[in-house]
């Protein structure tokens, strides 16, 4: 396989520190150029643009594969199924998102309608890939209960005024993500941050509720982007449901020799 970094000047750990920051954390462009300004990081705000646009992609895809062919040797116990609206350009678009019973997003869809049609193309889209659920629980609209009904899964639904908080809730990420990007102006840009936002969020997010403070650190430092954060290279359990969590090693700290070039470099630019 051919690098994809072949072309770029610029050395590879950056690149995906950059797309970590910006698809992570709500910045915008020039926020994420001046945080790296700091650091001593020069890029241009359209360098971010093209590093994300490109690069980002490829790592929610090498995340993605490896988490679907982990959690496929699990039964799917609950799926959570929801809509948002989205505008773009003044028009009402549709968000549909599937997140399993410990919050995870398994699929997003983009879509102009919210009808039997959407509700049936996303549906079939997230059971190609993570396989078929035992319960789906859904809100009030119809369009769920005509598409499950099609595809011969209806007894397996749950309809309730607060059983889908979880799919509710995991629309809040990527709503303070789309403020900080002053909304979208395609919908195919739509579908791909979001896709791309909602697998990165999955590897970031932590149940910091159901696992100790020296476990917290260790998970939080496993987090950030060394070789490559799209390739986890180790497993820890999940105390919640046994479910593996993937993650990737962490920074490595910088060796005293580099510490020292470092040095000599600033005292011979100053």
């Amino acid at each position: 396989m051919k690098n994809p970094f072949r072309y770029f000047d610029s050395s590879p750990e950056v690149i995906r520190l950059v797309v970590m920051m910006y698809v992570k954390y709500p910045l915008s462009l020039r926020n994420v150029e001046y945080l790296l300004a700091e650091r001593g990081i020069d890029i241009c705000h359209e360098t971010v643009r093209l590093w994300w646009n490109r690069f980002g992609p490829m790592f929610a895809a090498e995340i993605r594969r490896k988490r679907v062919d982990c959690m496929r040797a699990y039964t799917q116990w609950k799926w959570h199924l929801d809509e948002v609206y989205v505008k773009i350009n003044g028009e009402l678009h549709y968000l549909w998102r599937v997140v399993d019973h410990e919050g995870e997003v398994l699929e997003s869809f983009a879509s102009k309608t919210r009808d039997k049609a959407a509700a049936l193309k996303f549906i079939k889209r997230a059971m190609k890939r993570h396989g078929q659920p035992r319960t789906i629980v859904t809100d009030g609209l119809r369009s769920y209960t005509a598409a499950l009904n099609e595809i011969g899964n209806g007894e397996n639904q749950e309809v309730g005024r607060w059983l889908n908080n979880r799919a509710e809730n995991s629309h809040q990420p990527f709503r303070r993500r789309e403020r900080a990007m002053l909304r979208f102006r395609k919908m195919k840009t739509l579908q791909k941050f979001a896709s791309v936002h909602g697998t990165v969020h999955n590897h970031f997010n932590q149940d910091r509720r159901l696992i100790s403070r020296d476990q917290h650190k260790i998970q939080r430092a496993a987090h950030l982007p060394s070789g490559s954060f799209s390739r986890p290279d180790f497993v820890l359990p999940c105390p919640s449901h046994g479910k593996l969590r993937l993650f990737s090693v962490g920074l490595t700290p910088p060796s005293s020799a580099k510490l020292r070039h470092l040095r000599v470099s600033r005292r011979s630019a100053a």
